[in-house]
């Protein structure tokens, strides 16, 4: 797949306290009646869905949006006997907001942009190697021990730095805020060192939580 292929005008799930990564891939309950227009929708055209976080501003049934969100395709779908459907979405690409429709539809929906994320489809050659992210693992486990987390960071390194990143980046328990840098940050480097930032302010800070800038 390429930039070329995705939607310039997707439906949109403003789901909060969640941020899906490009590479990752999630499950979802759908069950409200405006989410299941849109995955009905979406299923009899690209199969695509924009994940995106809402802001606390707005109305309360039409919040703000952040500008970033990352577009992922429905890979499995299955309805529930109580008119729920349940569905994989793996993530593909991030995206930009360019504006919001006016529809008469349940759900939302924006024409939107991948320019600046080329890098998410085409893979390129990474100028960050593992042994830059050693200061990173050593601080994540820090931290997911004095979470009470157990996991196996050893099966990250069978795959891409950026895959890597991204699933860190969506795993691991830091604020929404400190997640939405992360998925905005443009390139490889640029989300390693937020990381490291966020990391260290855990570490340094006795793990109160400190959203970067």
């Amino acid at each position: 797949m390429n930039i070329q292929n995705l939607p310039k005008t997707i439906p949109v799930f403003p789901l909060s306290n969640f941020i899906m990564f490009p590479g990752t891939t999630v499950p979802l309950n759908i069950f409200e009646p405006r989410y299941l227009q849109m995955v009905n929708d979406s299923m009899k055209k690209h199969r695509m869905i924009g994940m995106i976080q809402p802001k606390k501003t707005g109305m309360i049934k039409k919040p703000d949006l952040y500008d970033i969100g990352c577009i992922g395709k429905i890979t499995s779908f299955n309805e529930t006997e109580d008119g729920r459907i349940l569905i994989i979405l793996n993530g593909i690409c991030r995206f930009k907001i360019d504006k919001e429709l006016v529809t008469d539809k349940l759900y939302r929906e924006c024409d939107v942009g991948y320019n600046n994320f080329t890098n998410d489809i085409t893979k390129t050659s990474n100028e960050v190697n593992f042994s830059d992210l050693s200061l990173i693992m050593q601080n994540l486990k820090k931290f997911f021990k004095k979470q009470g987390y157990i996991v196996n960071l050893k099966d990250l390194e069978k795959k891409d730095l950026s895959q890597t990143l991204n699933d860190l980046s969506m795993a691991s328990p830091f604020s929404l805020e400190e997640k939405q840098i992360l998925l905005e940050s443009l390139d490889i480097n640029i989300r390693k060192e937020k990381m490291e930032q966020i990391l260290n302010n855990y570490i340094k800070d006795e793990f109160e939580n400190k959203t970067i800038q």
